[in-house]
């Protein structure tokens, strides 16, 4: 069974930078393409980023494009959402997931995390 932690969300003003993790149980992490998931309530959960299981490739929505920047350590089981120029529209609850390929549709997802709150204020 994998486990998938999130933390680092907080309460931030607009503009500001915050790092989430996201760090997994298994013992086989590197094998699995990532992804953050966000959702507002509400609201739809929408995709946010996806990367590879090897880091090499990493994907985004038009919306966090130039914002955001996701990366992994495999050696730590952990996966990274650098979040920049924060915005209020930016408020959600962010979700890890693990996956088999790398995707922007969440039915390639099969473990997930409990998640994280970002609040970003004006």
């Amino acid at each position: 069974q994998v486990q998938l932690v999130e933390s680092g969300g907080g309460l931030v003003q607009a503009g500001a930078s915050l790092r989430l993790s996201c760090t997994g149980s298994g013992r086989d992490f590197g094998n699995y393409a990532m992804a953050w998931f966000r959702q507002a309530p509400g609201k739809d959960r929408d995709w946010v980023s996806s990367i590879d299981r090897t880091g090499q490739n990493t994907y985004y929505a038009d919306s966090v494009k130039g914002r955001f920047t996701i990366s992994r350590d495999n050696a730590k089981n952990t996966l990274y959402l650098e979040m920049t120029n924060l915005k209020p529209e930016d408020t959600a609850i962010y979700v890890c997931a693990r996956g088999s390929i790398v995707s922007v549709s969440d039915i390639h997802y099969g473990a997930w995390g409990q998640g994280t709150q970002v609040t970003v204020s004006s």
